[in-house]
């Protein structure tokens, strides 16, 4: 299995992935594409899970703002994940975000928000995010799906407000 960031010659296959893993919708797919033109779109964190040289997985971060008092901090997102079907439960989600946690501290981020599921993200360091007086409004979630990951000890000190998404996620 190889984790690598994706290409421009991956993007169909990207596409007819998530696409799949999301019950054949086609939401997923149209945001990645918005994300790809957006000033948000991290390169190094679009990464694809490649296994005997066919795709079986992709995961991307973006840039998002942690805004209060008129100042504002940049974050991450996680937004979205897939694994094809058939892959599923063996793994590969895991390795995108692990690698995807590994490139976002190299790269000097201090945080990756996500909405998800509350029993599989805290494995990775990801726990409730309203504790830490950061607020979500432009999507309705409860408190234990919103949640971040802290990549340097007590960064999450020195980051309140409200998590603002790139507007790629509401074209």
């Amino acid at each position: 299995m190889t984790i690598r960031q994706e290409t421009a010659k991956d993007y169909p296959f990207i596409h007819f992935l998530n696409f799949i893993a999301f019950g054949n919708r086609e939401d997923e797919t149209r945001l990645i594409e918005r994300i790809r033109k957006f000033s948000c779109y991290v390169p190094d964190l679009a990464l694809v899970a490649e296994e005997d040289g066919t795709i079986v997985g992709h995961m991307l971060m973006s840039k998002a703002n942690v805004v209060a008092d008129n100042q504002s901090q940049e974050v991450l997102v996680l937004a979205p994940i897939a694994v094809l079907p058939a892959k599923q439960k063996q793994g590969i989600g895991k390795l995108l975000i692990n690698e995807g946690l590994k490139i976002s501290k190299q790269l000097g981020f201090k945080a990756v928000f996500l909405i998800g599921h509350p029993t599989y993200y805290p494995q990775f360091g990801f726990q409730p995010a309203r504790p830490f007086g950061i607020e979500l409004t432009q999507f309705d979630v409860t408190d234990d799906v919103f949640m971040v990951c802290e990549l340097e000890e007590n960064a999450l000190s020195t980051i309140k407000g409200e998590l603002q998404y790139s507007k790629a996620f509401f074209e």
